[in-house]
C-alpha cells in the first residue's frame, strides 16, 4: 500500500512549524486535520500559517467553508480521501498534520452507523438546556450513556446534544454504537508521528504565549467582524472554537477583558488535555519533543525510513 504520513500533536506543539520542515526536504503534500482551520475569516485565531508558510508549503482542506456551515467527520473523511490519492497518482506522500483527534481516528478505523440529525430532538434539547443548564442534561447522558459522558466534558453542549440525540433515535448508545462501528481500513500503510511536550506545564506555557500573541495580533478585531455579521451565534460550531467563544462573550459585554484572556488560555489547555487523552492511544507513534533540539532531526530520519519503504 503507499505511504501516508499523520503527524498528530496537541494545540500550540509545533506541528505546522515541523510539517513545513519536513516539506521542504521530502515529497510530501499537507493535508490539515484541524476542524477549525476549514472556516474563512478565522485566521489569527486558529493560528492559521501565513501567506508566506503556504507560498512555501500549501495545506489542502484550509478556507473551504463560511463560519456559517457545518463540517463533520464523514465530510472530512471523503475530502480527505480523495485528495490522498490525487496525491499518491502523483508520486508524492500526503502528510496529514493537526490536532481533531476524531478526524485521525475517523479516516483510519472508519465512521460507525449513526443516525442522521434530527431538528427536533435538537431543537428540545436546545429549550431544555436553557431552562435546566447543559449540566443537568451531561447528568442525563451520564446515566444513559456513562462512557460518553466521561469523554464529554460537561461544557461541551455540542457534543452533549448530540450524544442524546443518538441515544433517542437509535435506542443505543453512542458507545455501543461506536463499537459496532463498520470498519473500512484505509488503503495506505500509515506512518505516526506525534509531537508533545512531556511535561504539561511546558505546554500550558506555550499556550498561554500563543493565545497572548493572537490578541497582540487582532483577534478581537478578527471576532468583531464576524459578530457583526448578524447570521452567527455561539451555537454555530466554528464560534465554538476555543478563544472565539470566549472573545464573542466579551463582545456581547459577557466578560470583561482580563476575564476573556484567563478564560481563553483556561479553554485552550483543555482542549490539549482532550487531545493528549486521544493521543495516549497511539501507542505505536514515533513521539518527539519539540522542546528537544533533535526533534526535527528524529523526525526527518523517521520520514525517510517510511518513504525508503516505497515499492519501486
Amino acid at each position: 500500500m503507499p505511504p501516508a504520513i499523520f503527524l498528530l500533536g496537541p494545540t500550540a506543539s509545533g506541528k505546522t512549524a515541523l510539517a513545513v520542515a519536513l516539506v521542504k526536504e521530502f515529497p510530501l503534500e499537507i493535508i490539515s486535520v484541524d476542524s477549525a482551520l476549514v472556516y474563512r475569516q478565522m485566521d489569527i485565531g486558529t493560528a492559521k500559517p501565513s501567506a508566506e508558510v503556504l507560498a512555501v508549503a500549501p495545506h489542502h482542506l484550509l478556507d473551504i467553508l463560511d463560519p456559517a456551515q457545518s463540517y463533520s467527520a464523514a465530510h472530512f473523511c471523503s475530502d480527505a480521501l480523495a485528495l490522498m490519492q490525487k496525491i499518491s497518482a502523483a508520486g508524492r506522500v500526503p502528510l496529514l498534520v493537526g490536532g481533531t483527534g476524531l478526524y485521525f481516528r475517523a479516516l483510519e478505523q472508519g465512521l460507525s452507523v449513526l443516525p442522521k440529525a434530527d431538528e427536533d430532538i435538537r431543537e428540545r434539547l436546545l429549550r431544555d438546556a436553557a431552562a435546566l443548564g447543559w449540566g443537568v442534561l451531561h447528568q442525563r447522558l451520564a446515566q444513559l450513556d456513562p462512557q460518553a459522558a466521561q469523554r464529554i466534558h460537561p461544557n461541551d453542549p455540542q457534543r452533549i446534544q448530540r450524544a442524546l440525540e443518538i441515544c433517542e433515535l437509535s435506542g443505543e448508545s453512542m458507545t455501543v454504537l461506536w463499537q459496532q462501528q463498520h470498519t473500512s481500513p484505509l488503503p495506505y500503510r500509515v506512518c505516526k508521528l506525534v509531537l508533545a511536550p512531556p511535561q504539561r506545564q511546558a505546554l500550558h506555557e506555550r499556550i498561554a504565549q500563543r493565545f497572548q500573541n493572537m490578541l497582540a495580533a487582532g483577534l478581537v478585531a478578527e471576532v468583531e467582524a464576524l459578530y457583526q455579521r448578524g447570521d452567527l451565534d455561539l451555537q454555530c460550531p466554528s464560534m465554538r472554537c476555543v478563544g472565539y467563544r470566549q472573545v464573542w462573550q466579551y463582545l456581547a459585554g459577557e466578560l470583561d477583558y482580563a476575564q476573556m484572556q484567563e478564560r481563553g488560555i483556561i479553554a485552550t489547555r483543555q482542549l490539549a488535555k482532550r487531545q493528549m487523552t486521544w493521543l495516549r492511544r497511539e501507542t505505536e507513534a514515533l513521539w518527539l519533543n519539540p522542546l528537544q533540539a533533535d526533534a526535527q532531526e528524529k523526525a526527518r530520519a523517521f520520514v525517510l525510513k517510511c518513504l525508503e519503504a516505497i515499492p519501486t
